[in-house]
């Protein structure tokens, strides 16, 4: 059976919505456009500053939040 790119590959990406007590409905993928730290939760649930995470490259960081309070980073997209 021949498998199908959409269960592999990421088909879309989204600016989240950055808060300190709402999770995203869809976790993704963590990019980065701007230099910066990024406070989120990964999909386990836990809670973590990443400092200095190089930009311009998807993350394979799974996040269900990225957090307002701690992010310093710009032009963040979640990768789905």
């Amino acid at each position: 059976m021949a498998r199908n790119l959409t269960d592999t590959y990421a088909t879309r990406a989204a600016a989240p919505t950055q808060s300190d007590t709402v999770n995203e409905e869809t976790p993704g993928f963590l990019y980065v456009g701007g230099a910066g730290n990024i406070k989120v939760t990964t999909l386990d649930g836990d809670d973590v500053v990443f400092n200095a995470l190089a930009v311009g490259i998807v993350h394979l960081i799974l996040v269900k939040r990225v957090w307002s309070t701690g992010t310093t980073a710009s032009n963040i997209l979640l990768v789905r």
